[in-house]
């Protein structure tokens, strides 16, 4: 089997991403892959920071004798193990994860709501406090009246 290094088309109209794959070299564009290999995303504001490539992988499967394409063969030469552009990369990476408009994936917010309900355990105890105090005053009247 002829295995390729080429980019597989994600996304959607007008927002192209891609994933480098290793595929074999007579399945379609959008195909089975065997393996996933990186990303390229043509959409980054940071030209430096729009690939992420698994460099031992790729590696591997440059010695087992996978062809990259040409797009692809331009990326391994400036992102791969001995890149060109990897210290443009790891400042184009910083830069994007300080920006502003930039929101990375957040987690699900279950610790937040687990935090929420701890005060309320916690207020229901002193409710039950001062509920009991005006109890203990009314009984404290009650025999200073009747005596």
């Amino acid at each position: 089997m002829a295995v390729r290094i080429r980019m597989k088309k994600m996304g959607r109209t007008h927002r192209p991403f891609f994933r480098v794959c290793a595929m074999d070299k007579r399945s379609p564009r959008d195909g089975r892959v065997i393996e996933e290999l990186g990303t390229y995303d043509p959409m980054c504001p940071e030209t430096d920071a729009r690939v992420t490539l698994k460099a031992e992988r790729i590696d591997y499967w440059l010695s087992v004798g996978a062809q990259p394409s040409d797009k692809v063969a331009t990326l391994i030469k400036k992102y791969g193990t001995d890149g060109s552009h990897l210290e443009a990369q790891k400042e184009a990476m910083d830069r994007l994860s300080k920006r502003k408009d930039y929101t990375p994936a957040l987690a699900p917010a279950k610790p937040a709501k687990k935090k929420e309900e701890e005060p309320k355990a916690e207020a229901a105890p002193e409710a039950e406090e001062a509920t009991a105090e005006p109890a203990a005053e009314e009984a404290s009247s009650e025999e200073t009246a009747s005596e």
